[in-house]
């Protein structure tokens, strides 16, 4: 199992990169040489830091879509494809917290529906316009982000969204086997965010290294699971190090 500490000249998108995890992951690619492709709601909520970025010598594009809308998906995808002419490594992070439900018999339909759409629907649409492109050039890394939430029927429209994401991601492990595209699973830990809520016992900065490790790895194996609070503490050396060397099924 191989790795490297650098994504020098790369492109990544990262998707809801305005604030909490899409933010220091962001900030963690452009640290590590990649060029970043920053998506949000309204291209204003990244401006800030477009500039920050651009500051630590990458390039940096950035694009706009409501992710609930099939059609602006698709539009910031041909936007950043025809700017950044390339994209690498995606992490797909954006996503909607359905509200907690205390009658968990008398869940709204409208939830599962939205959940989906965004959580689901769109994290395929935007893997199925990319991993054709990386397996054509026989390179690239899609993270995909999921949560640990269980036995909590109250964000059960929000849970089975990430489950389904979880099903997607080891579905095409085989597709993936031998390509040197990679597709893998990141759980961030439960954070102080505004998904998480203000009670989260983590703060949004935790999240690095670990999340960084799946763009890192050069293992060829898809459809691992990684936690980002497992390599809380540690510096990314550490972090990719420990990753080697743990069980990849």
């Amino acid at each position: 199992m191989s790795s490297s500490l650098s994504l020098q000249g790369k492109w990544s998108l990262v998707t809801g990169a305005s604030r909490g995890v899409g933010l220091h992951v962001s900030e963690g690619l452009a640290r590590l040489g990649s060029n970043v492709v920053l998506h949000s709601r309204d291209a204003a909520h990244t401006r800030a830091l477009a500039a920050t970025l651009t500051g630590l010598g990458v390039k940096v594009v950035t694009v706009a879509g409501e992710l609930s809308d099939q059609a602006q998906v698709d539009a910031l995808l041909s936007a950043a494809l025809q700017q950044a002419g390339q994209i690498d490594v995606v992490y797909n992070n954006a996503a909607i917290m359905t509200p907690y439900r205390e009658n968990v018999w008398e869940i709204p339909a409208d939830d599962f529906r939205k959940s989906f759409e965004v959580n689901v629907i769109s994290l395929a649409r935007i893997c199925h316009r990319l991993v054709p492109l990386m397996l054509q050039r026989r390179w690239g890394r899609v993270i995909n982000l999921t949560s640990g939430i269980q036995e909590q029927p109250e964000l059960t429209a929000y849970s089975i969204s990430k489950a389904a994401v979880d099903k997607l991601v080891r579905d095409f492990v085989p597709r993936l086997a031998g390509t040197g595209v990679q597709m893998n699973l990141l759980d961030p830990g439960w954070l102080r965010t505004d998904l998480g809520g203000p009670k989260a016992p983590n703060d949004p900065s935790s999240v690095l290294p670990g999340a960084l490790v799946p763009a890192l790895l050069d293992d060829g194996r898809s459809g691992r699971f990684f936690r980002a609070q497992d390599y809380a503490g540690l510096t990314l050396e550490q972090a990719v190090a420990r990753a080697c060397t743990e069980n990849p099924a």
